[in-house]
């Protein structure tokens, strides 16, 4: 039975790596003929070493290819190995002119993306107005990121007329499409009565919608709601598993406050 099974995922493995093989040939052959899909493709398989070794260089030049051919996917790929500095000397600039590219040729994440250099201001001037417009672009294109953080802006005024209603509404939509970071805004605006009457229960379901997302600062405010008995019984083991939760999703401050129960004697 061992020998069989054996066997079986031998003969398995040879199959999908001659398919594997032959379906990387047929994109090689497509991008060659300036199907820009295909450079893609094969841009992330090397991006990522998916079927690949993981080779940088070879996705930048897959990427300059396809944005070259006007391919807007392919401007924004680039542009964000630019801004990361990734597989090639950081350069902000060229970034922003690349996602610019990418947005002119109607690619929502392009337009995201350079909205969130002008909102940040990292390597290139800061244009909060500018990002608004971005956000409210691709926010009503349906892009949940968009929303989110046109959410935000609306929630601290910047860029324009600060308005905490506008933002529940944008951080419910972003929310309500599955995006924990949206549920995470919206139950602070819950818990804190900010744009809608406080409702601490309606604020911890939101929570834990986004901490099951993977948010960490969702977790880690459930952390603290139960290790300090706020609206909801004290409860230090529940503390201490959402203290875990948001340090296994790099949540530095989650860490520290794991530790610090453990080492206080609660499991």
């Amino acid at each position: 039975m061992n020998k069989f099974k054996i066997f079986t995922f031998i003969a398995l493995t040879l199959f999908f790596s001659y398919s594997f093989a032959q379906k990387s040939v047929e994109l090689e052959k497509e991008c060659k003929m300036n199907k820009f899909d295909a450079c893609i493709t094969l841009g992330v398989m090397h991006e990522h070493g998916k079927g690949f070794r993981q080779n940088k260089q070879k996705a930048i030049h897959l990427y300059t290819k396809a944005c070259n051919g006007g391919d807007a996917t392919g401007c924004n790929n680039l542009g964000t190995m630019y801004q990361k500095g990734d597989g090639v000397r950081s350069n902000k600039l060229k970034a922003m002119q690349l996602y610019s590219k990418s947005c002119e040729a109607g690619h929502d994440n392009g337009c995201l993306n350079l909205g969130i250099l002008y909102d940040k201001g990292n390597g290139i001037r800061k244009d909060k107005f500018k990002a608004v417009e971005l956000y409210s672009k691709v926010c009503d294109n349906g892009n949940l990121n968009g929303c989110n953080n046109l959410g935000i802006m609306y929630d601290i005024g910047e860029g324009v007329r600060q308005d905490k209603i506008k933002a529940v509404d944008l951080y419910k939509k972003a929310c309500d499409g599955g995006r924990s970071s949206g549920c995470a805004n919206l139950g602070s605006m819950y818990y804190n009565g900010e744009g809608v009457f406080t409702d601490k229960a309606k604020a911890i379901s939101l929570y834990e919608k986004a901490c099951n997302g993977g948010n960490a600062k969702s977790c880690s405010n459930l952390g603290r709601i139960h290790n300090e008995g706020e609206f909801v019984n004290q409860n230090k083991p529940k503390a201490i598993y959402f203290y875990g939760r948001a340090c296994d999703y790099k949540s530095n401050s989650g860490c520290k406050k794991y530790a610090l129960l453990k080492n206080q004697g609660f499991n």
